[in-house]
């Protein structure tokens, strides 16, 4: 049985725990603006954001203008149409191919009838490591689903499943999952600041690393994505091009396939059945050695490259990149 004091005493450590109960209940200033600022920003940015279907499967993509136009990725149109474009509100339209650059996982979908409002896409040079950022996009067909994180780095280097090499693009901790590809990464502003295009997988787990994503960056989105609009094709990819087919050797080093007649390699002395050991001073062991180091490179620059012939003796020439050549629809 309580006695009176007793209940006395309860009520005041009663009433200071409700007190601190209710305070923990109502979230700060802080968090309640940061809460409104996602809700404002989902909103606006949702009927942005598309999904994109063709019989190999769906992916998402980003309204860039009134005519329909839609940027996306252009591993999520390959294989080819028909392709189908659903809203955020479930309507759907025929699409057609504008044009693709597969180099940069960059394509442009026209869908009939389309009529959106287009997101804006910011500067991605002033994107920030720590910058809070949200995921807009159809994973595994859930359409507009919505993830969260930060940005987690800059300037990173990816390979993709195809053989892309991507460089300088934005990691992120905001979950990337199948049918993402191609949507929208998008500031506190609303604005785009990238186009998710793929996750990092375990190398010892062999599923998806958990908070490792990557997205092209908003401004190389912007330039390739309206050189496509504009000529139906990229007439100016600022990547360097070196003009060989490369295949793996069978110790070391990428083998010369074939070489483009009067191409960057060509020009240089290089001939099918030799080995590149070497580009701009960095070793080379692959075919994708190659790539990511061209990636890293422009055309017209002039650069060393080590040669293995094929009667054992080794060379040096210097090759001067062309561009890579744009590709059409």
């Amino acid at each position: 049985m309580l006695s009176l004091a007793a209940c006395g005493g309860s009520s005041t450590k009663t009433e200071t725990v409700t007190k601190a109960a209710a305070a923990v209940a109502a979230p700060s200033t802080g968090t309640t603006n940061l809460q409104t600022n996602f809700v404002d920003v989902i909103n606006r940015v949702s009927p942005e954001v598309v999904q994109i279907s063709n019989p190999q499967g769906l992916g998402s993509g980003v309204v860039m203008d009134g005519k329909g136009d839609i940027v996306t990725n252009a591993h999520v149109v390959a294989g080819g149409g028909p392709y189908t474009v659903t809203d955020s509100r479930g309507r759907s339209y025929p699409g057609t191919l504008v044009g693709s650059f597969t180099a940069d996982d960059v394509a442009v979908v026209r869908a009939q009838g389309l009529s959106l409002p287009a997101a804006t896409f910011a500067n991605s040079r002033d994107v920030q490591v720590g910058d809070i950022v949200l995921a807009i996009g159809n994973p595994l067909g859930l359409r507009s689903s919505v993830t969260d994180g930060m940005i987690s780095a800059l300037g990173r280097t990816v390979d993709e499943p195809d053989g892309a090499v991507l460089p300088n693009v934005i990691q992120t901790s905001a979950a990337i999952n199948p049918g993402n590809s191609g949507g929208a990464l998008v500031n506190l502003q609303g604005a785009v600041v990238g186009v998710p295009t793929l996750a990092a997988t375990d190398p010892e787990l062999g599923g998806a690393a958990a908070g490792i994503g990557f997205a092209i960056p908003s401004s190389l989105v912007s330039d390739i994505a309206g050189q496509i609009v504009a000529h139906g094709h990229v007439v100016d990819s600022h990547r360097a091009f070196l003009g060989v087919t490369l295949a793996t050797g069978l110790i070391s080093g990428a083998v010369v396939v074939s070489v483009q007649p009067g191409g960057p390699a060509a020009r240089a002395g290089i001939v099918p059945g030799d080995v590149i050991s070497s580009i701009d001073g960095q070793g080379i062991t692959s075919p994708t050695d190659v790539a990511e180091v061209l990636a890293t490179l422009r055309p017209g620059e002039t650069v060393t490259v080590g040669v293995l012939k094929p009667n054992g003796a080794s060379a040096t020439v210097r090759v001067t990149l062309a561009q890579y050549p744009g590709s059409g629809s």
